[in-house]
């Protein structure tokens, strides 16, 4: 059964992953208003009861900041989200270097807690980056988040993978009016380059990543590999063309060590990725009808138990379909092979049966063992299609949250929607 959860007369945003509250009673959202969020023009940060449809503002941007994409953490009350820069100027204004991550509290409403720290003025400090963070994600246990990062002073328009782990805040000097402290360690994890060599495992950009499992995965040796992040690299085939391919970083538990350069960069390099971090190539399709990653822009996302990495991938029609990876030896299999597109970014459920997503104007769950696919809401014209920017189970695998354009009190915007499976 679904049902329309928010009503309000301005955008309800949600993020592809980390909707929920740990108890699956809410729903966190931002409100920008554009029908993909592409402008970022958010000014708060709410969460809806959806048995009640009781609204909570958890923080509101002031002096010319902006806000969204908010995720939940998996067992506190509290959220992370981006927050643009206050007062902005001319030459730091809103963009992909000039972001932070920040915290709220439910218990402490309305106060954001930075994220990563910023040292934009040498000698830069560990633990603290120099541009703008993006998509904030806790692991499932809570512990560790992962964002993708553009850094501000070299390459800005290379993107990048991060992790922060929690401690005490630590301060950064004031040296530049827009450093800042923060709550997280963070370090680079992926390693870019600007000119990747044709042929080669160099990428230009590592994004759209995941954690693998609940609690890692098992290595080929058996062994078990307790924190590692999948994600979209795009690399240059031998022809030249560029194309995404799924990588893997194997992360160790200390990140707080160098290891071929310092952590937070230097003058004229990017932070360098800390010792022991593993980065390998799973997926070679540069020989493929349709090579590489395909499809609607989506979030690599893994199977609760780390064995299987889902992608979209387009098959030999032209279809785009759902794969999955395995995160050893990057076996690649083809799970649906739908008559219709997979048009959306997609969640597993709890309980690793069903992968959520969107295909031919409806909400559909497929099987994760057969690969068959159950449409859960009527379909419809596209005008009220639901959007590909989300489709999330919650943590009891009761429900799904997605996102419909409606017309309310005269104004076009995002609303969210929830399929209750069991209903």
């Amino acid at each position: 059964m679904e049902r329309p959860i928010t009503s309000a007369p301005h955008g309800h945003n949600l993020t592809n992953t980390g909707v929920w509250s740990p108890d699956s009673q809410w729903i966190v959202y931002d409100t920008r208003f554009g029908a993909q969020g592409s402008t970022f023009d958010g000014n708060s940060i709410e969460a809806v009861n959806v048995a009640t449809g009781e609204v909570v503002r958890l923080y509101e941007s002031k002096n010319g900041a902006h806000c969204g994409v908010v995720t939940w953490h998996p067992r506190a009350w509290k959220v992370a989200f981006i927050l643009g820069p206050e007062h902005p100027t001319p030459d730091w204004q809103y963009s992909f270097c000039h972001r932070q991550g920040v915290i709220v509290d439910w218990a402490n409403r309305g106060r954001a807690i930075p994220l990563d720290a910023r040292d934009l003025v040498p000698p830069f400090t560990p633990g603290a980056l120099r541009g703008g963070s993006h998509v904030h994600v806790w692991d499932a246990a809570g512990d560790w988040i992962s964002f993708t990062y553009n850094d501000s002073l070299v390459e800005s328009d290379i993107r990048d993978i991060c992790v922060g782990i929690p401690g005490e805040q630590f301060e950064v000097a004031s040296s530049h009016e827009r450093n800042h402290p923060g709550d997280f360690f963070s370090v680079v994890v992926s390693r870019t380059t600007a000119n990747p060599r044709p042929g080669s495992e160099e990428i230009m950009r590592a994004c759209e990543e995941a954690w693998v499992g609940v609690n890692g995965y098992t290595r080929l040796d058996g062994s078990r590999q307790k924190r590692a992040l999948a994600f979209q690299g795009t690399v240059v085939s031998d022809d030249g063309e560029s194309i995404a391919e799924v990588f893997i970083a194997d992360l160790p538990e200390e990140i707080t060590q160098p290891g071929i350069g310092p952590l937070a960069g230097t003058a004229d390099h990017r932070p360098f990725p800390p010792k022991h971090v593993t980065q390998r190539r799973l997926t070679y399709t540069a020989d493929r009808k349709f090579p590489g990653l395909q499809g609607t822009r989506h979030w690599l996302r893994t199977s609760p138990d780390g064995s299987r990495i889902a992608c979209l991938m387009k098959d030999d029609a032209g279809i785009t379909q759902l794969w999955t990876v395995k995160p050893g030896d990057g076996t690649c299999l083809q799970l649906t092979f739908n008559p219709h597109s997979v048009s959306s970014a997609f969640t597993w459920s709890p309980d690793g049966g069903s992968i959520a997503h969107t295909m031919d104007n409806s909400v559909f769950l497929t099987d994760t063992s057969t690969g068959r696919g159950r449409r859960v809401t009527t379909r419809v014209e596209d005008a009220s299609a639901p959007l590909s920017d989300a489709c999330v189970f919650s943590p009891d695998g009761e429900k799904i949250a997605f996102m419909r354009r409606k017309n309310v009190a005269g104004v076009e915007a995002n609303h969210i929607c929830v399929v209750f499976l069991n209903a």
